[in-house]
């Protein structure tokens, strides 16, 4: 029986007389129908699509690839916003790095804010400064005294006011001769270095005997009763020098009235002076601290015995840091290297602290200072 060719995949197909092995055969069909797997396969419609879009468009990174090229323009933005504040850190860690570097070892002390004037007493000790050494250029550094004012600048003047047998004007008066006092007792540049003031015995009462005796005996003969520290600042030259021409002041007058109407001017002032040795090495600056509280009556002439435009003494007290501690020789003698002297109280006192005020015999005593 003859078979007839057909396509299929039964067992049975026959050849129509081919002398194909049967093996081979079976499995040329086979291959007819379901391919070879290495045999090109044309591509779908679709497939071709696709093919198309993936051509025309970059494959986007995988999520932990680097992509070697230009960031998405939103990232170069967000860089270029960045550029000024980085640039702006690298600049402020520079000058930190170069303050802290030049702070211990060089700079200015002009640099520095001024402290606001005082208007009324302090309520606590000015904070802690660093701990800078001073030097001949920045005499004041690592001191609140870095701060203040210099000279008469650095004492606070009230306004006037009518007050007692005063008025306005004559207040204004009073108060600017217990500041001229105040500046040639302590801030006169000769009399820092040890000249005798002028002016001061003729702003005095001529008629308050006891002070007028201090004052011509203390300069001539000083001694514990008649020390004239207890008014005026003064160096021996012989022993140390003044640093520059600046003095540093903080403090105020106050007013009121006082006994038989009188204008009472009180004074609380603080003076910071930078010395040197006279001789030898010079390179150590020592800072001698001075804290006066001055009580000055402007009497009226008419109720007590007095000369116009002078003042009464009422009292007078100082505390000094670094200003020596033995007996008096007339001057105020800063130590240095190891002359400091053992404190003869145990007190630790801290010069810069005007919240307090000074109590009596302060200036007889020698302190512990914790700062000057």
């Amino acid at each position: 029986m003859t078979k007839g060719a057909r396509v299929g995949t039964g067992a049975g197909a026959e050849r129509n007389g081919s002398s194909v092995p049967d093996d081979e055969w079976e499995r040329f069909l086979r291959e007819s129908v379901e391919g070879t797997a290495d045999a090109p396969k044309e591509p779908s419609a679709r497939a071709r699509s696709v093919a198309r879009r993936l051509r025309d468009e970059p494959e986007p990174p995988g999520w932990r690839t680097y992509s070697p090229g230009p960031p998405p323009p939103v990232v170069r933005r967000e860089r270029r916003r960045l550029v000024g504040p980085l640039i702006a850190a690298l600049v402020l860690a520079v000058v930190v790095a170069v303050g802290w570097f030049f702070g211990p070892f060089g700079g200015s002390e002009a640099e520095a804010p001024v402290a606001a004037p005082e208007t009324g007493r302090p309520t606590s000790a000015p904070p802690a400064e660093s701990a800078a050494r001073p030097t001949l250029d920045a005499p004041f550094r690592g001191s609140p005294a870095a701060r203040w004012e210099s000279g008469a600048a650095g004492i606070t003047v009230p306004k006037a006011e009518a007050t007692g047998w005063m008025d306005a004007a004559e207040v204004r008066q009073a108060l600017q001769r217990s500041l001229t006092f105040l500046s040639e007792t302590n801030l006169d540049a000769d009399v820092l270095r040890g000249a005798r003031p002028e002016k001061t015995p003729k702003l005095v009462n001529p008629h308050q005997e006891d002070v007028q005796t201090f004052l011509r005996t203390a300069f001539r003969e000083p001694g514990p009763e008649n020390d004239p520290l207890l008014l005026v600042s003064r160096f021996d030259t012989g022993q140390a020098h003044l640093v520059g021409d600046e003095v540093r002041t903080r403090g105020r007058l106050t007013y009121r009235e006082g006994k038989r109407g009188a204008l009472e001017v009180s004074a609380d002032v603080t003076f910071v002076y930078p010395v040197v040795r006279a001789e030898g090495a010079r390179d150590e600056v020592v800072r001698t601290v001075v804290r006066r509280e001055t009580v000055m009556s402007w009497d009226d002439p008419a109720k007590v015995v007095t000369e116009p435009g002078t003042f009464s003494l009422l009292s007078y007290r100082l505390h000094v840091t670094n200003g020596g501690c033995g007996d008096s020789t007339g001057y105020f003698t800063p130590p240095f290297g190891e002359d400091r002297p053992e404190a003869t109280t145990g007190d630790e006192i801290d010069p810069y602290d005007r919240s307090q005020e000074l109590r009596d015999g302060s200036g007889d005593q020698c302190d512990e200072a914790v700062r000057s």
